[in-house]
């Protein structure tokens, strides 16, 4: 099957800034986070996904097709910058009939696309409003509106949380799954970890213009077999339970809490099942099981630091993706 995306060797440089370096990925459909801190790359790589950036080195392709000026292609593509552009004396109606159109679609298409997708965003009493009369979540939400109306096959959404309010986020992130589902490929940066959590598995580190690690979040975690994997269990007699699992070969250490204890381990595949064993045998209640590193934040702060050792390998990927990456 051809990749919806493929990057080969993209780079990207302003004069000595090197913005994206060497990046070659290919993604297919559903939802996958991009993820990093501000200013590392993020945006830029995403623009020469989209067609906005000329790569400086290498080949960026969407669809099978070379993105850059490739008319059919971009009109397949769905862009919601991370910076507000809106034409504020335009309504939110007609701002996203005007998009529908500039992507291809005839008048009364491009409307009734962009009424149906400003109510799927609950955004069907404000349709008629001026843009510079909206708050600057309503603002947000038509942008997202005008990347989706025309019923995109790749959608990137930069940032697309910006400003919204508790229940507007509810709304964006269901919507973006369902695309997702669908079939469509989407593409969602953040430097939020939590956002991208709540939306998929599938992930991009990226961090000065290099992509760290690529695949299912748990997957990558996997490859940080260096560090300790910590695991807290929450339960009614903890010392107990410590006294049990301690003298297995894979804990390496357990701390106390309140109500519960922390244990490292290098073979959390040896670790889990162990612990509702010694609890069954000794009659001990679980209220709880966590492992506060397997997410992002934790998948982040060991990549960094593992690249930023002398002598470091260069991007880490999971091993399904070796095959297609540099």
């Amino acid at each position: 099957m051809t990749p919806m995306i493929e990057t080969v060797h993209a780079a990207r440089w302003y004069g000595q800034v090197i913005a994206v370096s060497d990046v070659s990925l290919t993604l297919g459909p559903g939802v996958t986070g991009l993820l990093g801190p501000n200013g590392a790359g993020k945006s830029t790589l995403m623009k020469l996904m989209v067609g906005q950036l000329r790569p400086s080195r290498g080949e960026v392709k969407v669809l099978g097709e070379s993105v850059w000026s490739h008319r059919e292609v971009l009109r397949r593509v769905g862009y919601c910058p991370e910076h507000d552009g809106t034409y504020e004396k335009l309504t939110a109606l007609e701002m996203v009939t005007l998009l529908g159109r500039l992507h291809g679609l005839g008048g009364g298409e491009a409307r009734r696309g962009a009424e149906a997708m400003l109510e799927r965003l609950d955004l069907a009493g404000a349709m008629h409003r001026r843009l510079a009369e909206l708050s600057k979540g309503m603002r947000q939400r038509v942008k997202l509106a005008q990347a989706m109306a025309h019923g995109p096959d790749v959608l990137f959404l930069d940032e697309p949380l910006t400003g919204c309010d508790p229940l507007a986020r509810v709304k964006v992130l269901e919507v973006i799954r369902e695309l997702g589902a669908r079939g469509a490929c989407v593409v969602v940066s953040s430097h939020v970890l939590y956002e991208i959590e709540a939306l998929t598995s599938e992930i991009l580190l990226i961090d000065k213009g290099q992509v760290l690690a690529e695949g299912d979040l748990y997957a990558v975690r996997e490859l940080i077999d260096q560090h300790p994997h910590k695991v807290r269990v929450a339960c009614d007699r903890p010392r107990e339970l410590a006294g049990a699992l301690l003298p297995a070969a894979h804990v390496l250490s357990i701390g106390f809490e309140e109500g519960a204890i922390a244990i490292e381990t290098r073979e959390p595949d040896r670790l889990y099942p162990a612990i509702p064993e010694a609890a069954r045998a000794l009659g001990i209640e679980i209220a709880s099981l966590t492992s506060p590193d397997n997410n992002l934040a934790s998948v982040f702060r060991y990549l960094t630091e593992e690249r930023d050792k002398p002598g470091a390998a260069g991007p880490r990927r999971t091993p399904e993706k070796t095959g297609g990456a540099a």
